[in-house]
Parts: structure tokens; sequence; C-alpha cells
């Protein structure tokens, strides 16, 4: 098993995000809207730069209206 820097899943998972949500044609102050986040913050997300909790996580997987584990793949196919 590998093991990826932090740094490096944190980039990961804010591509995953930004990829739900350009599928949704979203911008990001709508999915902020939808999962109550501020929009600087969901920004800060995909860009890989915010350390986002779990709880987090969870609302913006539920304003994108899919399973959170979906945001923790590694590949881009569902």
């Amino acid at each position: 098993m590998m093991v990826m820097k932090d740094s490096h899943f944190r980039h990961l998972v804010g591509k995953r995000i930004k990829h739900y949500r350009e599928l949704l044609r979203l911008s990001q102050q709508d999915l902020a809207d939808l999962a109550a986040l501020n929009r600087s913050y969901i920004g800060g997300v995909e860009r890989g730069e915010r350390n986002l909790g779990i709880d987090n996580l969870h609302k913006i997987a539920t304003g994108l209206g899919i399973e959170t584990w979906k945001l923790l793949k590694e590949d881009e196919t569902d």
C-alpha cells in the first residue's frame, strides 16, 4: 500500500470536488450555498489549500448530491 503525502491527498480530494461541481455546472458560490459553507473555503478546498474536516466533506458531498466516499476515490471514473 502506497502512503500519500497529506498535501497530495488534499489536492486529490479538491480535484474530485471540482470535477463533480463542474459536472453539475455549479459555481463555487452555488456549491457553498448548497453546503452551507463559505465560497472562499470551497475555493481553498478545491486548490488543496484547506485541510477539511469530515463534517465539511460530508456537507460538500451532500451539496453535490453524491455519496461522500466518491470524493475520496483516486481515479476520475465513476
